[in-house]
């Protein structure tokens, strides 16, 4: 059996394709694009993040904003600040970089948002709204799950889709996604029992549990399809939450790097543009 490696960049170009077209498009008859960040401190890693998403604004045509708090900022001031980008008509999409110092109340922030600027389904509308399956905006990450599975033509309808963990960014709502499109869903986490006897039965397994080499081969059963979303630092470089020798008898699977994590980011763009 020959196994499919679901790589990630061709799925991010064919999205950024999309993209540029309605950006285009609505340049055209005058509307502006533009993606806000909302930076509260000086953490590194969202400045990392920041650095990044604000590089594929620039090549897809998109405008960007930056708008940075101090660290000292309070709830007040930083929801004060979500109101005020939620007025602006040129901006599409607001996005702030979690978490927050801890002083700042970043489910207060969340609520803030206007759901349709929600770029992180942050505001509970949106998640309401998944949940009872009248809206497909999740986070960008399971999106990109989706947008995997999608564009490699994964039959869903009636498999059995095993989820590792249970986040609020991840596992929950890539469990609904998947619900949405008939999957039955056993979602799995630290206090699952027979867990591994579980994922055996998977027709397609998402690893979500942050936990390097955590899908051993003897948990997946032939001709499953994985989705690795994991991003685990170790002293060999990065690997995901499913040991590499455990895809030798998958169907499909998304390799890390190069996987899931290349169409997240370009999730959020499709974000930005889903009111265009």
């Amino acid at each position: 059996m020959e196994t499919l490696v679901m790589s990630g960049r061709p799925v991010a170009d064919a999205y950024k394709e999309q993209i540029k077209e309605k950006v285009e498009a609505a340049q055209k008859s005058g509307k502006k694009v533009m993606l806000a960040i909302l930076t509260v401190g000086q953490d590194p890693a969202s400045f990392v993040y920041r650095k990044r998403l604000l590089k594929i604004t620039e090549s897809l045509g998109i405008g960007s904003r930056c708008v940075e708090l101090p660290e000292t900022a309070t709830t007040e001031e930083t929801v004060a600040a979500i109101r005020k980008l939620n007025e602006d008509p040129d901006v599409t999409g607001i996005l702030p970089m979690m978490p927050m110092p801890k002083q700042v109340d970043g489910d207060a922030v969340g609520a803030a948002l206007a759901p349709e600027k929600d770029m992180d389904c942050l505001n509970p509308a949106n998640g309401g709204a998944l949940l009872m399956g009248k809206g497909r905006w999740a986070a960008c990450t399971p999106r990109a799950c989706m947008a995997m599975l999608k564009f490699y033509k994964i039959p869903l309808d009636g498999k059995h889709a095993v989820v590792l963990g249970r986040s609020n960014v991840v596992g929950k709502p890539v469990a609904l996604l998947l619900l949405q499109e008939n999957c039955t869903v056993t979602v799995c986490h630290s206090h699952t029992k027979n867990l591994p006897e579980l994922v055996r039965q998977a027709d397609i397994v998402v690893a979500a549990i942050g936990k390097a080499g955590f899908v051993t081969p003897d948990m997946v059963k032939p001709g499953a399809v994985i989705v690795d979303v994991g991003i685990n630092v170790t002293e060999t470089g990065i690997v995901g939450d499913v040991a590499p020798e455990a895809t030798e008898n998958a169907s499909a699977f998304t390799p890390v790097p190069g996987g899931v994590g290349v169409v997240s980011n370009v999730m959020m763009m499709d974000a930005v543009v889903r009111n265009v």
